[in-house]
């Protein structure tokens, strides 16, 4: 075995020879003398430590966290909505939306409560408020958020108390706008590329894609002649979810590639044919009852897909060191150009 084969870091140095500098300057001036201020090395490779992600991957888990994202949106606009229709006089509709917003809410603090382990943790959110953090937050939104609808829900399918029951629903209707995004500045709080990048869109997509489901299950269970209101919350809600879909899957550079590619591409190209075909048969049913069906089902469903791709997007962009490195590099680069081109 040679000197330099056996010497750790043989690349940069050779125990026989002379330093690496001196060989990289020589191979760069072409045997001639460097020139001032000419540079001496290459310009370095950025790898990660044996290709280990830069950043630690959230360890969330699948289907848990998805599914909570979804239905905690869905159970805001249908908060919102059965308040709406309990005070222009729609029951049906009312009652549709409230018994929705009950169940999302409570099954989605079951798929949280899964995800940490044990309820403790969940309780041990609510110790403390801290209005800078999103996580506390929406620990705070979603607690008595839970506690209304269900108590709402309660009161419909007893058929009892509709003073307490208006109260409820407004209460829970308050919060239902800030349970449809507080889950979206949760996600862009962190330091995983393909959520932080997409901090300015992400709760336009997700309270669009909260009113796509909301407003979807509600024209799907409920009669034509009261579904108006989720029909208009529905359809407005699809379109603001594709808008602000596509800026995010097409709108930052290196970092939305994981939006377009992987499982997270295939998960988001689903999730808009649900959601574009579910929106043209929302708005073609009419009052015929299958088509309203099928719409706001796959309405629903696109809104679902849509959180399952948004989660394996930033996933993926926090294995995958580049989605770290590199924006940093094109950053540190436009501040030196920058600073290059200002006036001494």
């Amino acid at each position: 075995m040679t000197a330099a084969e056996g010497v750790p870091g043989a690349g940069w140095r050779r125990a026989d020879g002379p330093p690496a500098q001196d060989r990289e300057r020589r191979r760069r001036s072409g045997g001639r003398p460097p020139r001032p201020g000419e540079s001496v090395v290459g310009e370095a490779e950025f790898t990660s430590y044996y290709g280990r992600p830069v950043i630690k991957p959230p360890v969330w888990k699948t289907p848990d966290v998805p599914l909570y994202l979804f239905l905690g949106g869905a159970a805001g606009t249908s908060a919102l909505l059965g308040t709406m229709a309990e005070l222009t006089g729609r029951p049906a509709l009312a009652r549709a939306a409230h018994l929705t917003a009950g169940g999302g809410a409570l099954t989605s603090v079951g798929f949280l409560i899964h995800d940490l382990g044990r309820p403790a943790r969940f309780l041990n959110m609510l110790r403390v408020f801290k209005p800078t953090s999103p996580l506390s937050v929406g620990s705070w939104v979603l607690a008595p958020f839970s506690a209304l609808t269900t108590a709402t829900a309660g009161a419909h399918l007893l058929g009892r108390f509709p003073r307490l029951r208006l109260l409820t629903g407004l209460g829970a209707a308050a919060l239902g706008g800030p349970m449809t995004t507080y889950t979206a500045a949760l996600l862009a709080d962190t330091a995983v590329p393909s959520w932080h990048e997409a901090h300015r869109e992400l709760p336009f997509a997700f309270a669009g894609s909260a009113m796509a489901a909301g407003g979807g299950i509600a024209v799907a269970c409920s009669p034509a002649e009261e579904a108006g209101p989720a029909r208009q919350v529905a359809v407005t809600g699809a379109l603001v979810e594709l808008a602000a879909m596509h800026r995010i899957e097409h709108g930052h550079g290196l970092v939305s590639e994981p939006y377009r590619t992987g499982r997270a591409g295939r998960l988001l190209r689903a999730a808009r044919a649900c959601t574009v075909t579910g929106t043209a048969l929302t708005l073609a049913a009419g009052r015929r009852r299958v088509p309203a069906l099928l719409g706001g089902a796959l309405l629903a469903a696109g809104s679902a897909v849509t959180r399952f791709g948004v989660f394996d997007a930033g996933l993926a962009s926090a294995r995958d060191p580049k989605y770290t490195v590199e924006p940093q590099r094109a950053r540190a680069a436009e501040r030196d150009a920058a600073a290059a081109g200002a006036p001494s």
